[in-house]
């Protein structure tokens, strides 16, 4: 389903995806989106598989997790309303480095890797600060994995 919502610029300025853009910049990029219906215990991505698509969370509630080399499974985070994530497959070409189950019933709008190139070909300013507002979330999660590592390697020499 396309998505077409009157109240959804207000909701999707108010994220760190689309901040700072143009109202005919966002018109452009609602235009792209796609809304996705997953029902809670729905497994959303899976890691290690191909991706080429990102995800912007309209409600509900997902985690993240990664398997560990002991076959484990270590929770990372979870992700509300206003997250996105999915963006790093877009970055780096690679596949989904973790898994994504919905919590509880999820909305999720979906932005694909094609349609973010024709965001780059429409409107490159767009396409910029796209790019900007990913890094900056990619830079606050790499700053609260360090915090969290810190706090880990201080707590083990106590």
């Amino acid at each position: 389903m396309v998505v077409s919502a009157p109240d959804l610029k207000a909701f999707l300025l108010a994220t760190p995806f689309f901040g700072g853009l143009s109202d005919p910049s966002l018109d452009l990029l609602i235009s792209m989106l796609v809304e996705c219906r997953f029902d809670a215990g729905a497994t959303v991505v899976v890691e290690g598989e191909p991706g080429r698509s990102m995800f912007i969370v309209k409600s509900g509630r997902l985690a993240v997790s990664k398997r560990a080399s002991s076959g484990s499974v270590v929770p990372i985070s979870r992700l509300e309303p206003g997250d996105f994530f999915g963006e790093m497959t877009l970055i780096e070409m690679q596949n989904r480095s973790a898994t994504v189950v919905a919590e509880a019933p999820t909305v999720l709008f979906e932005l694909t890797a094609g349609n973010l190139y024709a965001c780059f070909k429409a409107d490159i300013h767009a396409y910029v600060i796209v790019l900007q507002n990913i890094n900056r979330e990619l830079c606050r999660r790499l700053r609260r994995a360090d915090d969290r590592f810190a706090g880990h390697q201080v707590g083990d020499d106590n």
